[in-house]
């Protein structure tokens, strides 16, 4: 008993030493935690990757902080860590893909290549990005599809993001006959290009000539939207100005075939 409580006595400070520095220790990181999601909140990064990497930082932290305060009362924290070590190496050849769709989705909502509301092309897809998570990407399509792209594939691939210069282009090309005015043409069409609401005024619409054929020449019609309106006005003016040709006068080439009879 003598021998228990001198070693008890012996042990007390070494205890109390290791429960402030457990109770500081989490208080610090606590702190810690706080300093990291307000420095977050001023890069105007995505709430939920805010969330977690707060958790993550503050998690890391309170085991790094256990396990120091057991060295500190003579705990062999050796095989705990080998234990730790080995765990986490089996988990994550368990789940390298979904760990691959997780550092996407860190490195999307960190450099930001789009956003809610953009309209990009990625993976062969394209659509609006209405949601950006963790592990997946979520498109909605013109045809009112919902497409679900795994990060780690859109973040190491090629994305055109349409809504990026907020202006999208757009082309109309008609094959007419090789005898046409192209000026006469382009009275025609500008005023249907100017009346239309959706085209911007810069840059400004044009028509002009893009190839020329021995029968035939081929007009091209550029005008300028907004990605958000571009699928409407597109499908509008494409009707319009086939009436506007139509209505004044322009034809295709006649197409000839010529057989020989050979003898």
């Amino acid at each position: 008993m003598e021998e228990f409580i001198k070693n008890a006595l012996n042990f007390l400070p070494q205890l109390a030493l290791a429960v402030v520095v457990l109770v500081l220790g989490w208080w610090l990181i606590a702190r810690v935690a706080k300093m990291v999601a307000v420095a977050m909140s001023k890069q105007d990064l995505d709430i939920s990757l805010r969330s977690f990497l707060t958790s993550l930082v503050r998690v890391t932290l309170q085991v790094v902080l256990v396990l120091s305060v057991a060295s500190m009362i003579g705990i062999q924290t050796t095989s705990f860590v080998a234990i730790l070590g080995a765990a986490s190496l089996a988990v994550g050849l368990a789940l390298q893909g979904s760990l691959a769709n997780f550092a996407g989705g860190v490195l999307i909502l960190i450099f930001r290549p789009f956003k809610v509301g953009d309209m990009i092309v990625a993976q062969g897809k394209a659509g609006e990005v209405k949601e950006i998570q963790i592990f997946c990407t979520i498109l909605k399509t013109p045809e009112g599809k919902t497409i679900i792209i795994p990060n780690g594939p859109l973040s190491n691939g090629i994305i055109v993001n349409e809504s990026q210069e907020q202006t999208l282009l757009l082309e109309f090309k008609f094959e007419l006959d090789a005898n046409t005015d192209i000026q006469q043409v382009r009275n025609a069409l500008m005023p249907v290009l100017q009346a239309e609401s959706g085209v911007l005024p810069s840059p400004a619409p044009s028509v002009g000539v893009a190839h020329t054929k021995v029968s035939s020449l081929e007009v091209i019609v550029k005008c300028f939207t907004a990605p958000a309106q571009n699928a409407d006005v597109g499908a509008s003016l494409n009707e319009q100005l086939r009436n506007a040709l139509r209505k004044n006068g322009f034809i295709a080439p006649e197409v000839h075939t010529f057989v020989h009879n050979v003898a």
